[in-house]
Order: C-alpha cells, then structure tokens, then sequence
C-alpha cells in the first residue's frame, strides 16, 4: 500500500505530485542476464535496507584446499582439469518426465451388481518446471468420459499451500489430489533409475488390482457353450464392428440410345450386411453433386416369390430368401443391385486381405477397364470471306462471340518494324500469246 505522502511533504492527493525534472534516464531495470547463453534472473544489488547474503562459512580443510589450488594461467596446458560448462536446471532437466502407474476407487451407489469400480490411470512429474497431470486411459465402449483427468498444473500437497515434489512420490503411496487418492503402484524404468540416482529408496511394486465387475463379466472358457442355429449377431458386432469391404465399380447405365459408365465406390459394411453406394464425382463430370447413390440398406439376392409387385416401399425379411453376402462380390463380374448393374473391377487392400482369409478360392486380381475414347474435337468450318479471319473465329468458338484477343506483347515488340521487298515485273501475256499463234499454225500446215 502506497504512503499518504509524497516525497516533498504534500499529500498524496490529485494535484499535489509533482514530476522529477532532474529524471534523465526512464528505461526498465534489467530482471535478467545472460550466463555462458542461458537467460538467468538478476540477483538484486545490495542497497538501502537491504541485507547482503552471508555466505556458510568454510570450514578449515576447504581453506586448505584453497590455499594450495595452484591459480588458472592464461596458457592452459592438457595436464589441467578440464571444467563442464554451466547448464542450468530448466535445460538439463527439459522434456525429461517421471511416470507412474496408479489407480483410484471410484463409488457406485444404487447399484447391486457392484460397490466400487477400480479406474487406472497415468500420472506424468514434468521435472522441468514441477508440474504433473493425471491421464487415465480410455478404453473401447465402455461409457466412461475418461482421457485427461486433471491437465498439467502443479498439484497441492497440503492445506499450508506447499506442493508436491518429486521427492514425495514413492511406490505403494496414495497420492491425494483435490479430494481423490490415487495409489501408486509401480513406475518405468527411467523413473527408477532417476529416483535411484538421487538416492532415494524405491518401494517393492504392486500388481495392478482387478475390477471386480469386469471379473464378474469376464466370459468362463471352461464351460462347454452350444450355440444357436442362427448367427450370432453379438460375435458379428463384436468383431466386425467399423471393417468396411470397398470395391472399385462401374455404373453400367442402359438407354436406349447409347450405354455409358460412370465410377462409383461400393461398400459392404461386415457389422449388419449391408451395402452403400456412393458415386465419384470428377471434376466438370457434368453430373448433380448428389453424394449417394444408394443409401446403406441390406439387398436382397434372392425373393421367395418370383411375381412380387415391385411398387412396394420396403420389401419385408418374411419375403426374402436370401441377402448379398461378401461371397457375392467377385472382382471382374457384373452385380446386379436393385435393378442396377455394376461392374467390379478393383478393391482396397484390406478388402484383398479379408477374401485372402476367409474365401481363399476366390480370386481378387483388379481388371483393367478399357478407356473410353475422346470425344471428337470440334472442326472449324473454312473461311468464307465475310468480315476479317480472326472475327469469322470468334463465331465457331462461343454463341455470343466476343472481340478477338489482341498479342499486346507482338504488338509493343513490333511498332514501327517494317518489312521491305525489292521486285520486278515479269511480263508473260506476250510469251503466251506467241506461243498459240506459232502451235496453231504448225496444226494447219501454214508457213
């Protein structure tokens, strides 16, 4: 808090401050300075009221030592120790991090299947700057937000407002953080062999314990299990949950005027059957940017009855015999989907490995597909003398013609550049002439 008074004996109040005119120098005072590179706070001066730093007092073999160090001579030899060079803690100590493995007990209330639930989780010491996060691992479907639970910042220790160290953390402790203990139960290697080398004492690790819902849960191998006639749509989401068959096709499209192909991509999702068919789109293609084809549905193969109205909006599982399967799908044939043809001529690599494993009898060799002719380019039709060459152009090129482009450049480079020709007239009229009368009248016999 700032005093009442001011430096001239006024009081502290608007209007009776007044500015140091013999002030000359008005820049920062330095905070940091540079040691062998590194940036290092200032050490203050001693001033007024302020207290020098006593250094400890050496003992008497110190002295000694000191007293027969021989000095450092400008010329130093090979023989002299050679000194390290300074390298302060938030370099030598940079993106070097201790980790442990721990757990915490998490409360289920209103449950009577189970009462705690054990939650693993990650904690990282960053020896930099003394800060720590907590992780714990997210696994695969189990409902629980899990990822970072407590971004990095440096955790509290007590209520006195002292903070954790690295120097208080040990194997087989419960590490208290914001009301939560996590227990430590073991380390990697580069955290033993840093604790180890500053001398302190590990505990022996612990095992991991193990949830007692996910024990409860955890299928019986020893039991004999018959399964059911029909498959087992678990096991099928289970195991071929997000594993999409992609093959490379070709919308064969009939008219009754010509027949044209367009690239489409057709996926078979393993998890539920079921087909999608989306449509590639190249760049001035001339087609609507509609992204489907056709939605993600199950197709049928094959109807239990022959006449079925083909107006209906759904076809129901009581009027199909038979879906498309992966067994259907084969490279260099032609798929007959919802009345619409397509030609498979290539897949993906994952697509190979899956037929490669499960229909090894089925060969999955890419087809080549003949490219299709350029179109033919457009003729223009010869000049026909009405306005100049370039004007006649324009007419052939767009229905709205345009002025013609005009060579700037030629133009600039060639002002004022003429060619020159020398000539002469060659008369041939009287060459001619003579030449008839002489032919005419060796053809009517006169001299």
């Amino acid at each position: 808090m700032s005093s009442q008074w001011n430096n001239h004996g006024f009081p502290f109040l608007p209007g009776y401050t007044f500015r140091d005119i013999t002030q000359s120098a008005f820049h920062r005072s330095q905070t940091l300075s540079y040691k062998n590179g590194y940036a290092l706070p200032l050490r203050p001066s001693v001033g007024i009221g302020q207290e020098p730093l006593l250094s400890e007092q050496l003992t008497q073999q110190h002295i000694n030592e000191l007293s027969f160090e021989r000095p450092d001579i400008a010329y130093a030899t090979h023989d002299q120790p050679q000194y390290e060079d300074f390298i302060p803690a938030h370099v030598a100590l940079d993106k070097k991090i201790l980790r442990f493995h721990a757990y915490f007990l998490e409360e289920i209330l209103y449950s009577p299947e189970e009462e705690y639930r054990v939650r693993p989780v990650m904690i990282y010491y960053y020896l930099e700057d003394d800060t720590m996060c907590i992780i714990e691992p997210t696994v695969e479907n189990s409902g629980i937000p899990q990822g970072k639970r407590l971004k990095r910042q440096r955790f509290p220790n007590n209520k006195r407002g002292e903070l954790y160290q690295w120097k208080d953390l040990n194997l087989g402790m419960d590490l208290e953080v914001y009301g939560v203990k996590y227990h430590i139960t073991q380390c990697d290697p580069f955290t033993k062999e840093f604790m180890e080398s500053e001398g302190i004492v590990l505990n022996e690790p612990e095992p991991m314990p193990e949830d007692p819902y996910s024990r409860r849960n955890k299928p019986n191998l020893e039991l004999s299990h018959t399964t059911t006639s029909t498959f087992d749509k678990l096991y099928q989401f289970l195991h071929m949950d997000r594993k999409v068959l992609r093959f490379y096709a070709s919308w064969v499209k009939f008219d009754a005027v010509y027949r044209d192909n367009w690239p489409v991509i057709i996926y078979y999702y393993l998890v539920d059957d079921t087909v999608e068919i989306r449509e590639v789109h190249e760049r001035n293609c001339g087609q609507d940017p509609f992204p489907l084809v056709m939605r993600r549905q199950r197709i049928p193969k094959k109807l239990k009855s022959e006449i079925f109205p083909s107006c209906v909006m759904e076809v129901s599982k009581e009027h199909v015999d038979e879906y498309y399967s992966p067994k259907d799908l084969q490279l260099g044939q032609t798929v007959r989907l919802l009345s619409h043809h397509f030609f498979l001529h290539n897949c993906d690599g994952f697509t190979k490995d899956y037929y490669k494993k499960n229909y090894p009898d089925m060969d999955m060799k890419a087809v080549e597909i003949p490219k299709t002719e350029d179109k033919k380019k457009k003729e223009i039709p010869p000049y026909n003398g009405f306005g100049s060459l370039e004007d006649s152009l324009q007419n052939c090129l767009s229905l709205i013609p345009e002025p013609p482009k005009v060579n700037v450049v030629k133009r600039i480079q060639n002002d004022h550049k003429v060619l020159r020709y020398t000539a002469q007239l060659v008369r041939y009229h009287s060459r001619v002439q003579s030449s008839v009368i002489n032919n005419a009248a060796v053809g009517t016999g006169i001299n």
